[in-house]
């Protein structure tokens, strides 16, 4: 072979392999120097963004540019916005990112699920786009509007249902009148039925401006001091004729001397609605007993007003629900004695803006308990002077004994 070719060949070699050399070596350099340099510094939060979120009613969240939370509030981290340096919803993730790009407004309306039996948190969101590529995202919880106007449309649709019934009954009633001009006997039945209808609209109406009422007062706002005795005699009176036509004895027990602050017009509609119910949903022969009891706490001394009957009970299934305005658990019955579904809704109003709660014990066949359990808010006043007891739960009531009642009425 020639000795200047084999030469030749190993100098182009040499050549090509020192290139190599040398590009392997400035790759690894570039390399080395782009893992020794710092990430570029995220900008600084723009001056007086988090003194102003610390006063808004909103939950806020700053979001910097590579999508790191750099400041929320705690409200924004109870309701699940952000998780340690994250924005924790992924819609609002995909907004803070569109907002980046062109820096335009988005309000959104969003449903947070807490979990498959936790309730949904409603929300109404605001991104926009500050200083720096940071983007900020405030949101209100409108939960609590979302039920209240949930409730107020179900109260809406459920009241024109009521009102529809009563309504064309005496619509139908009218015409079936004027059909039988010429038989005296069909005229007088169809108008005694009008009137039934009549007065069930009318009981109908008033117990809607009631509970309306009510929910526009406060009964502790302008407070007086209530003698229960006289609640629970005046529930009783006004219970009594119906009580007579069903054959159904009242009585009076418990704790004499008793008294709370609050409205006692207020209270006597509430304990007055519960001898109603009990007085319906007995059969013939049956016992009422309304009593007043006092549970002593270091807080406050609690009053309990019990209503007991001896009736048909109500089912273990309805017994959440009985307080669910226009719910009836025997809805034949009830309506025949014109019930409208409202009166145990407005005990629960009445006890809650009293500050305390109502409560059922109830078991088919053996009647139920109705407990309303409320603060005295007498603070130093004197004990009540005590009377005959009659116990705080009563399952079942016999014509006479067990108990020695301060009052009946048959």
């Amino acid at each position: 072979m020639n000795p200047t070719l084999v030469a030749l060949v190993a100098l182009v070699v040499g050549l090509l392999l020192g290139l190599l050399v040398a590009r392997w070596t400035r790759r690894d350099r570039t390399a080395a120097v782009d893992l020794d340099a710092p990430e570029p510094p995220t900008p600084p939060l723009p001056e007086g963004v988090a003194e102003v979120l610390s006063v808004l009613p909103s939950s806020g969240v700053v979001v910097g540019p590579h999508d790191e939370v750099l400041e929320a509030t705690s409200t924004a981290r109870n309701l699940g916005l952000a998780r340690g340096s994250r924005v924790a919803i992924p819609q609002l993730l995909d907004l803070v990112r569109a907002v980046r790009r062109d820096r335009v407004i988005r309000t959104t309306d969003l449903e947070v699920s807490r979990g498959p039996r936790a309730a949904s948190t409603f929300l109404t969101a605001r991104v926009a786009p500050l200083a720096d590529q940071h983007i900020l995202i405030l949101a209100d919880d409108q939960t609590t509007t979302r039920r209240t106007e949930q409730t107020r449309r179900d109260f809406v649709a459920n009241v024109s249902h009521e009102l529809k019934t009563p309504i064309g009954a005496i619509s139908l009633l009218a015409e079936a009148v004027e059909d039988a001009a010429d038989d005296p006997v069909a005229v007088r039945r169809f108008a005694g039925r009008m009137g039934v209808e009549s007065a069930r609209l009318t009981d109908l109406v008033a117990q809607i401006i009631e509970l309306s009422r009510l929910q526009a007062d406060d009964p502790l706002r302008d407070a007086e001091v209530v003698d229960i005795d006289e609640v629970l005699v005046d529930a009783v009176d006004r219970c009594r004729v119906d009580a007579e036509q069903h054959q159904v004895a009242l009585a009076i027990a418990g704790t004499g001397g008793t008294q709370v602050l609050g409205d006692a017009r207020q209270l006597s509609v509430a304990v007055g609605n519960l001898v109603e119910n009990a007085v319906v949903y007995s059969d013939p022969g049956a016992r009422v007993v309304v009593a007043a009891h006092v549970q002593a706490a270091s807080d406050d001394d609690y009053v309990e007003i019990t209503v007991s009957d001896n009736g048909i009970g109500i089912p273990p299934a309805e017994v959440d629900r009985i307080f669910e305005r226009f719910y009836r658990v025997d809805y034949a019955r009830s309506r025949a004695n014109g019930g409208t579904g409202l009166g145990l809704s407005i005990v629960k109003h009445i006890a809650a803006t009293h500050g305390g709660d109502v409560a059922v014990w109830s078991r088919p066949g053996a009647g139920s308990t109705f407990t309303i359990k409320i603060p005295a808010h007498l603070h130093g006043a004197e004990s009540p002077t005590p009377a005959d007891e009659a116990p705080a739960s009563v399952t079942a009531l016999p014509a006479a004994g067990r108990q020695t009642p301060r009052q009946e009425v048959r």
